[in-house]
């Protein structure tokens, strides 16, 4: 089992409230939650109108498999038009 672990940043410019905020991250984490074998979650920065970031996890069971996801979810968050991406860090989730 392959685990590719993401935190993205993002900056919401038009955001003037917590609910339009969460009208943006909300739509991303679904869009994102629909992929195959994707689980994305709002992680932080909960209570600013502007600020947003996400965790995702792709599981599987190859390597090439689950980068190739991830390079579906990059392309998906830097094509949306409403937002800003500050910083996109991935790696790899290890067992102990």
């Amino acid at each position: 089992m392959f685990v590719l672990v993401a935190e993205i940043d993002l900056h919401i410019p038009a955001a003037g409230s917590l609910k339009e905020k969460r009208s943006v991250v909300t739509s991303i984490v679904r869009i994102l939650d629909q992929m195959h074998g994707v689980a994305a979650s709002e992680v932080d920065d909960h209570d600013l109108w502007q600020r947003a970031r996400i965790g995702i996890a792709v599981v599987g069971g190859d390597v090439a498999h689950v980068q190739s996801v991830m390079d579906k979810v990059d392309r998906t968050v830097w094509s949306r038009p409403e937002i800003d991406v500050l910083d996109f860090r991935r790696s790899w989730w290890e067992e102990n």
